[in-house]
């Protein structure tokens, strides 16, 4: 990390960085309708005054897939107010533009347009809100590209394999490598890097002297099991990791010492959540990259509207208990003061900022655990209604889940053929297996849940019959009473050795059917790679020009630089 002061020259980048604006959210709402709009305001203002490079947006500009007329007017109408005019354009594009933007019948960047005059470029991935959708692909994003006012990368049309290829930018003796890539349902992704499917292409020349910067949209937290994205997942090579979609603003680099990389998460420009994560403190940042140095200066965002969030245990309060007298008159004055306490808080931090909105989003979070008693909520907020932009959902009651004993001590660190065992050997003599195996039904069950193997426990069952009925036939046994003493006799049990068989013949049977597992959300992916679209329009030959501006050759060729792959 270098000072930012000793960065400011010909060499170096100067980049915005923000995501998750969530263009459009609550627009309808009469207090906070104008917030996201506000805030996308401040945030081109600011990368216009500091003079930037480019912007860069880590997905989910817009809150809804199919936005509003007013929401994409709104939109249009600022991107053209800050990010069009005469201002030079300092940096060269080196790498191929028609991969780099391969999702738009204008494969190159939008300032090399002759018939545009663009001052500040401004690059985004989409997020999982403003993602593409439709037979076409296609989303929000896709028309501000088209209007030549957003340059949308990090679009991976294939559900099979993803690569990767940077725009390659030089600055004066900078290189910058730009990765991108788009919002994917995290379950896909987790998947396709565990199977080696995401290929990162880095340039052929002079790796060492690029800067290596990467945006993505996933979960960065963990959800579930394969829910979210590790950071080693992801290449060693990178220098900066630009997380978005998670909203909490951690902007300050943080250093992934397993894979030696730096992250920074800016968060979401808006509260779309009365959480915790959403309380804290919104900024943009604002990247200087000199060679492979780099400097990330947080600026805090003054027109967003403040937000206060406590939490309230009633059954750790000293004053009153669930039996005291009267105690629900208690709680709601407890409540009353807290809001207060939080309101006036509000206020004095608000002075001298008078870009903030006045009416603070205010949530308290009681834990009634206990035997205490809810109040009228309602009736409650009125009491705020002209001091708050949250009147209705002040207040939220919650209970602690009661604990049946250690469950999770019993449970964790057991496979699921442990646990049908230890169930079979907990379980009377009369419901025990008589033809299976509990080894047997544990795998079978392991390959059903682990492996998405539908066709494991049919199949383990069926194996065993047709072996029984072989084994009956052949010792001619034929009365039901000596079925059964033939069963309890054990002979006709499956062994371990073969318990791999009857697996094995789902895994056959499911292929050979064609049943291979497909996630439902790929549907619409399906059908867009079987849709070849029509060719790119050529570039344009006449218009207005941009002069001798140093804008650099379009290289809508093969590119200057070639590629090769390191994964």
């Amino acid at each position: 990390m270098s000072s930012e002061n000793t960065l400011d020259d010909e060499d170096t980048f100067k980049i915005l960085i923000a995501t998750d604006i969530h263009l459009g959210y609550l627009e309808k709402d009469a207090i906070r309708g104008n917030d996201s709009f506000n805030t996308l305001d401040e945030i081109l203002k600011c990368a216009k005054t500091n003079q930037v490079d480019f912007i860069l947006l880590g997905g989910d500009l817009f809150h809804e897939n199919k936005p509003s007329r007013r929401c994409l007017h709104s939109c249009i109408t600022m991107l053209r107010r800050y990010c069009m005019g005469d201002t030079p354009i300092n940096f060269n594009i080196l790498s191929d533009q028609t991969v780099n933007f391969n999702t738009t019948q204008f494969p190159w960047v939008n300032y090399q347009d002759e018939n545009l005059n663009i001052s500040i470029p401004a690059f985004s991935i989409h997020g999982n809100h403003d993602d593409p959708t439709g037979a076409e692909g296609l989303c929000a994003l896709d028309l501000l590209s088209a209007s030549g006012l957003v340059n949308h990368f990090g679009h991976s049309q294939s559900v099979e394999r993803i690569e990767i290829s940077p725009i390659l930018m030089q600055k004066g003796n900078t290189k910058l490598a730009l990765f991108g890539l788009g919002s994917i349902p995290d379950e896909r992704l987790y998947r396709m890097f565990v199977n080696n499917q995401v290929t990162m292409l880095r340039p052929k020349e002079d790796q060492d002297e690029w800067f290596n910067l990467f945006t993505i949209h996933q979960n960065r937290s963990k959800h579930g099991p394969t829910n979210y994205i590790p950071e080693q997942f992801l290449d060693e090579f990178i220098d900066l990791v630009v997380w978005g979609h998670e909203h909490e603003c951690l902007i300050a680099p943080t250093r992934n010492e397993q894979q030696l990389f730096y992250v920074t998460q800016p968060g979401s420009s808006v509260a779309t959540s009365l959480s915790p994560g959403e309380a804290a403190k919104k900024h943009i940042g604002l990247l200087r990259v000199k060679g492979r140095k780099m400097n990330l200066q947080k600026i805090p965002l003054k027109t967003v509207r403040q937000f206060f969030i406590q939490d309230v245990v009633l059954d750790d309060q000293d004053h009153f208990t669930a039996d005291t007298p009267q105690v629900t008159k208690k709680v709601e004055d407890l409540c009353y003061a807290k809001v207060t306490e939080m309101l006036d808080e509000a206020e004095r931090e608000r002075l001298g900022c008078p870009l903030t909105p006045e009416k603070p989003l205010i949530r308290l979070r009681v834990d009634y655990t206990g035997g205490f008693d809810t109040f009228n909520t309602s009736r409650f907020s009125q009491k705020f209604v002209d001091r708050v932009a949250n009147p209705k959902d002040i207040i939220h009651f919650l209970r602690r889940r009661e604990q049946k004993g250690d469950i999770k001590g019993l449970t964790q660190g057991l496979r699921v053929e442990d646990l049908v065992k230890q169930y079979f050997e907990a379980t009377e003599q009369t419901v025990q297996l008589s033809l299976l195996t509990e080894h047997g039904m544990g795998k079978a069950i392991q390959e059903f849940v682990d492996k998405d193997e539908k066709d494991a426990i049919e199949e383990l069952i069926t194996y065993q019959l047709e072996k029984t009925q072989r084994h009956l036939e052949a010792r001619g046994v034929i009365t039901e009473q000596d079925i059964d003493t033939e069963v309890r006799a054990g002979s006709c049990m499956i062994s371990r050795a073969k318990d791999v068989n009857a697996i094995n013949r789902a895994k056959a049977h499911r292929l050979e059917h064609g049943n291979v597992p497909v996630d439902s959300d790929i549907s619409n992916e399906l059908a867009l790679d079987s849709d070849e679209g029509s060719a790119p329009f050529a570039p344009p030959t006449r218009g207005r020009g941009r002069g001798g501006r140093g804008r650099g050759g379009r290289g809508r060729g093969r590119g200057e630089l070639s590629y090769y792959l390191v994964r």
